[in-house]
């Protein structure tokens, strides 16, 4: 049994210690927002945020992540209103979308961290894989992002 706090939400949830936070937030809590990509924590699929800070969910024991705030795409911003992700359709990033909610989550934190990223920030932190290969458009809805 794991006590996590999902979303804002306190969630009691039946499974080992063991699980990846991925699969209990897709699968015992049906948050599906949140992507399987690679499941070694290298493509930033199932980047969630805990305790504010971009984490790879599927690498990531549920044990870890127990008296943590975890926040999933789906609690980024319920209406889609958040800066990034507005920035994202302004500057129409997503081709399949598949691995979006990991990289606007990704980019959320470091926008936290640091509110005008360089170019170079953003090529050290944001390392999520996306085969589309809209990387260009990334940069510009960060920079488009941090201006907002």
């Amino acid at each position: 049994m794991a006590r996590l706090n999902v979303n804002g939400k306190d969630r009691d949830v039946k499974v080992e210690d063991d699980t990846p936070l991925l699969w209990v937030l897709r699968e015992t809590l049906g948050l599906t927002g949140t992507k399987y990509g690679c499941g070694i924590a290298s493509c930033g699929s199932c980047t969630v945020h805990i305790d504010g800070e971009a984490v790879r969910a599927c690498a990531l024991p549920v044990s870890a992540a127990e008296g943590k705030k975890i926040v999933t795409i789906e609690g980024l911003s319920p209406d889609g209103s958040h800066p990034v992700q507005k920035a994202w359709v302004a500057a129409d990033v997503p081709q399949c979308g598949f691995c979006q909610p990991g990289m606007i989550m990704a980019v959320a934190a470091l926008l936290k961290q640091k509110p005008k990223p360089t170019d170079a920030d953003i090529d050290a932190n944001i390392t999520n894989i996306c085969r589309c290969g809209t990387y260009v458009r990334v940069r510009a809805a960060i920079h488009a992002a941090a201006k907002a």
